[in-house]
């Protein structure tokens, strides 16, 4: 059984949102979130849809339920997406207790150049603001990086390869 919350993060440029398309194709899944002015369309690769979580976005990065639940009207568990839960994972895995959370790892350097391949600056939905210009955006996904691993390692995580792109890992924590 699903649980009610699903946090899902992974750098900008790992291709998480195409992993995250992939997990919300179960009927399992509240998908209301959904809306066109939060949809980012990639030439053929997937892009963006649903609520993203963050500063700059239309919902910050809060574990406060109210705006968790703000985006959605359906029913069913709930994959709450932000680049910024990889700062805040142990908060998250003591606010929400039952929680799942997927973390995506894929080295810097390929994650920096698909995001510029991807649009970049030009991307439309989520936005990217935050990260200022290239120095500032390779700089947060370092950070980011290094916390989804430190993570990972803290709680002694086994990634899998993502069939599609070798060099992209997951990885996901359940309470045990």
């Amino acid at each position: 059984m699903l649980p009610r919350r699903h946090f899902f993060t992974g750098v900008p440029g790992s291709r998480w949102s195409g992993v995250s398309q992939d997990i919300e194709s179960s009927k399992l899944y509240d998908t209301s979130d959904r809306t066109p002015q939060r949809t980012y369309t990639h030439n053929q690769y997937s892009g963006h849809v649903g609520a993203y979580f963050g500063a700059g976005m239309e919902f910050p990065a809060s574990l406060d339920p109210a705006i968790l639940d703000a985006p959605y009207t359906g029913s069913g568990c709930r994959l709450h997406k932000s680049h910024e839960w990889a700062y805040m994972l142990d908060d998250i895995t003591n606010t929400y207790p039952d929680c799942w959370i997927t973390l995506i790892y894929r080295p810097d350097a390929a994650s920096f150049e698909w995001w510029k391949q991807a649009g970049g600056w030009n991307i439309s939905y989520p936005n990217y603001d935050f990260y200022v210009d290239d120095a500032g955006m390779q700089h947060h996904i370092k950070l980011m990086n290094e916390a989804i691993l430190e993570f990972s390692h803290s709680h002694n995580l086994v990634w899998h390869h993502i069939a599609k792109h070798a060099d992209i890992l997951k990885t996901t924590w359940k309470q045990s």
